[in-house]
């Protein structure tokens, strides 16, 4: 994978979902907020991130069916079908790009931008979801998670997202201009091939039809 294309792949918003029996936030001595079993939520918001990643995010944590129905059977209810709790926690970090051994966090949006980005969306877990039953850390604080994961159970999830460099851009444009003159090539020679099948059916068609009208003439 070239660097342009690995650029690309981490311009999405990133959440790692964890199935909890309980989990945690502490800053200081103060621990701020805790939830038992549910969902233990680490988000990632990039610079390239819109309210169309968020909703994608929103709409997948809440439904994702990571839990067990009232007869046992795994994966097959969400963490809204069973009513649990959800901690949602800032992590900027997941926007790590490596650069040799050292992390590099320029794809993340800036915290100036990003608080109020991610405080909406708690606000639209909270519309979709039952308000009092989501949970937050604290944005920009230095935090200990404390997180009892049940399972082990750890998804990634990341919003789509459609190449953004101009250069790539105009590499995949030329890339699918290239595919749909090979296929128009294919479909002219195959029409030709047809047409000339066509043509030699119709030559030997007509050719037995004459032989046939001249055999009834003869006396």
């Amino acid at each position: 994978m070239n660097a342009g294309k690995a650029e690309l792949l981490t311009a999405t918003m990133k959440a790692i979902v964890q199935r909890v029996t309980k989990a945690s936030v502490t800053v200081g001595e103060e621990q701020i907020s805790s939830i038992g079993r549910g969902l233990c939520i680490l988000l990632g918001i990039s610079a390239e991130d819109t309210q169309k990643d968020a909703d994608y995010i929103v709409r997948k944590i809440l439904n994702l069916r990571v839990f067990e129905d009232e007869n046992g059977r795994a994966w097959s209810r969400s963490v809204m079908d069973k009513e649990l709790e959800v901690l949602c926690v800032s992590q900027f970090t997941l926007q790590c790009i490596l650069k040799g051994n050292k992390p590099d966090f320029h794809s993340a949006l800036t915290a100036e931008l990003a608080q109020p980005f991610y405080n909406s969306i708690l606000e639209q877990m909270r519309t979709v979801y039952k308000p009092e039953l989501i949970k937050d850390g604290q944005f920009a604080a230095y935090m200990q998670v404390n997180i009892q994961n049940d399972g082990p159970v750890t998804i990634c999830l990341e919003s789509p997202s459609g190449p953004t460099d101009a250069k790539q851009l105009a590499k995949l444009e030329k890339q699918q201009q290239r595919k749909e003159k090979t296929r128009s090539k294919g479909n002219l020679e195959s029409g030709r091939e047809k047409g000339a099948l066509r043509s030699k059916a119709e030559s030997n068609a007509s050719s037995g039809a004459e032989g046939d009208v001249s055999s009834e003439r003869e006396p």
